[in-house]
């Protein structure tokens, strides 16, 4: 009997068990093969980027800021310098109470509670709480005893020499970028490159440098070395600023130029700024007014028409015109002198700065020798002070008469204080123009020169003779008769020229009521060694250069002989000379009277000629600081000062007589 149950087809169960398993194992083998693929994908295509997302939690590239260069003047003294001081940041994460720890740094750094606590809100892992702080600061923060603080050091900016020759150096911002002046324009040369190293991260957040500390070299800027003089320019500021404030003006500018080089030893401006705290100044009380404005310079620049004219032999030296007595009539325009004129020379034209008489001889000259002569002394054309944005000034072709009448007595025209004090180096220096630096040499870390500026003559303006002659001419100014008598001095030569220029009003398109009183000079005139212009910007008790701006002049140049150790012009003593004008004194009485009046006489003609290089200690004694300091650098001599007020003691004594340079203590007390 057959066995009907053996014969039964396979449970339709057991085909389904055995396709799971088939699909079962084909899903594992898929995903193995995904798990291998990403595998493969991780450690072979993305190797580099997961490697440098692991060390981003513990590896840290840690940025070194560069150590700006210092910048000296011409003997070594430092104008700038870079210091490392502490900056203050916090983690505000790790505050407990954000708003009570803000109130905390607030009174301890004196901030603004709110403006810190909302910065502080604002943050997640970081934020500064004080840049470049002072250390009672960091140590009062750090007092605070509060978590999340870090302190990091940051290159800081300081100015030794605060206000002086801050115009010229510039200033640099809180990132340490210049700003202005020289700061700004040597920007690469003076920031060097900053430095990265590596470190690792703690659990803390803390940053650990695993490569030492790093040469100091590496992260310097070059220095940059200027031409200007501390100690000229020192006398520079504070006779300006004693010429603006006695004027009552609006601001003044101060160039003293070596001729026979083109270099700046004093660029003086006022209202003066210490670029220590530049929060404190406006931004036009930063700006170098000498070297970066233009303006009408009036009638310093009577002595490059003569000049010119002279060279060309449109006129000598013996040639008269007539001034007609103060008023001419050009077109619908009168020209006017302060006084009234007839006959003169070229000589008297510039001794009485008659604007008729120079117009006359712009005439003779004729307008394209007239432009050409003044574009000669490097008008209309920056001056190269490597100095962002520097003036250039403006030579209009003059195509009326009343144009060419006015530019020969500087309106109408522009030129910066440095091109005018150049231009008078020119005439100095027999006719050759020399190109006017302020840098002279800028030297990165390892002694390498990458900047040097030399004595560097552009052209020749005039001839020698012509030159020397003109300069001659330019003596008459500053004795009687002359615009500029306060100028004189007692024991140099001078030769110079007074400007008394209207201001223009851009609104009303004309002239205002406001002046520009300027002396500009050259000492000694029979060698000159200087050149000098002070500029004086709306002065209000005067507006005559002689009376405003030349007594300045004279402070400053008597400083400069005597610090460049030039020897006098004149041999015979100016009282020596004066007494032998006037009418011969009494007979003198008979006996002891007889013989002290003799020895009066003999003293007042025979004067003691102190031994080369050496020079007598003068008296200070109850002068005030600073007026003592200023006495012995037109000496020639070193200032110690102890003290302060008045001086009640000096060593050496006054009268004696030392080597130039030789050191002077003074003993300072206030009054009791």
């Amino acid at each position: 009997m057959r066995d009907f149950k053996a014969a039964r087809a396979p449970e339709p169960n057991a085909k389904w068990l055995k396709l799971r398993v088939r699909l079962l194992f084909g899903l594992f083998l898929m995903l193995l093969g995904v798990a291998f693929g990403r595998a493969v994908q991780l450690q072979v295509f993305e190797q580099e980027k997961l490697r440098g997302m692991a060390q981003d939690q513990y590896v840290r590239h840690i940025e070194i800021p560069a150590r700006r260069g210092d910048i000296f003047d011409r003997r070594g003294t430092p104008l700038a310098q870079s210091v490392e001081v502490d900056s203050i940041w916090v983690d505000p994460s790790m505050l407990p109470d954000v708003k009570a720890a803000s109130r905390a740094l607030a009174k301890a750094l004196k901030l603004d509670p709110d403006e810190l606590g909302a910065r502080l809100a604002r943050a997640k892992r970081f934020a500064w709480v004080k840049r470049q702080a002072k250390p009672a600061e960091v140590a009062a923060v750090k007092a605070l005893a509060l978590p999340g603080m870090g302190f990091s050091k940051e290159p800081k900016r300081f100015y030794p020499q605060r206000e002086l020759g801050a115009h010229v150096v510039g200033t640099v911002g809180m990132d340490g970028r210049g700003l202005e002046g020289l700061e700004l324009a040597f920007q690469d040369e003076l920031s060097g490159q900053n430095s990265s190293t590596s470190g690792f991260r703690d659990a803390k957040g803390r940053k650990l440098l695993v490569q030492g500390a790093l040469d100091p070299l590496q992260r310097q800027g070059a220095a940059v070395t200027l031409t200007l003089d501390r100690h000229l320019q020192y006398v520079a500021e504070k006779a300006l600023s004693r010429a603006v404030e006695d004027a009552k003006a609006v601001a003044g500018m101060a160039v003293v130029l070596d001729p026979r080089t083109g270099e700046l030893l004093a660029v003086a401006n006022h209202p003066r700024f210490n670029p220590n705290t530049p929060e404190s100044s406006s931004r036009s009380g930063m700006r170098n007014r000498a070297a970066l404005d233009t303006f009408e310079p009036g009638s310093t620049l009577k002595a490059f028409v003569v000049a010119a004219a002279m060279e060309e032999k449109a006129i000598t030296a013996d040639s008269l015109f007539f001034c007609e007595n103060g008023a001419w009539r050009v077109g619908r325009h009168t020209i006017n002198d302060t006084h009234s004129y007839g006959w003169l020379t070229p000589q008297g034209i510039l001794q009485k700065s008659s604007n008729i008489c120079m117009a006359k001889i712009a005439q003779a000259m004729g307008r394209e020798k007239f432009v050409k002569g003044y574009q000669s002394f490097g008008f209309a054309e920056r001056t190269g002070l490597s100095l962002p944005g520097e003036g250039r000034g403006v030579l209009p072709f003059p195509k009326a008469e009343v144009s060419l009448a006015t530019q020969s007595f500087g309106q109408g025209m522009t030129a910066t204080a440095v091109q005018i004090a150049a231009a008078y180096g020119a005439l100095a220096n027999d006719g050759v123009l020399m190109r006017p630096y302020l840098v002279s040499k800028v030297v990165d870390p390892d002694g390498v020169v990458l900047l040097e500026n030399r004595p560097t003559e552009l052209r020749r303006a005039v001839s020698a003779k012509v030159a020397r002659q003109v300069v001659g001419m330019l003596e008459s100014v500053v004795v009687k008769g002359g615009t500029a008598t306060k100028a004189a001095m007692e024991d140099y030569r001078v030769a110079g020229k007074t400007g008394t220029a209207q201001k223009a009003d851009p609104v009303a398109r004309g002239y205002s009521d406001k002046r520009i009183a300027s002396f500009v000079g050259v000492v000694p005139a029979e060698s000159p060694r200087a050149v000098i212009l002070v500029v004086v910007d709306e002065p209000k008790t005067d507006v005559y250069g002689g009376t405003v701006a030349a007594p300045a002049f004279k402070e400053i140049a008597t400083a400069a002989m005597a610090h460049l150790a030039v020897p006098p012009s004149r041999t015979v003593a100016p009282e020596v000379a004066v007494a032998a004008e006037s009418p011969a004194p009494a007979a003198a009485k008979p006996g002891a009277n007889a013989s002290g009046a003799a020895r009066t006489a003999l003293a007042d003609a025979v004067t003691e000629t102190p031994e080369p290089g050496t020079v007598r200690v003068p008296d200070l004694q109850g002068e005030v600081g600073r007026e003592a300091v200023v006495k012995l650098l037109a000496a020639a001599l070193e200032p110690q000062v102890l003290g302060s007020g008045r001086v009640v003691s000096q060593t050496p004594a006054a009268g004696s007589l030392v080597e130039k340079g030789a050191r002077v203590t003074l003993e300072l007390a206030a009054r009791q």
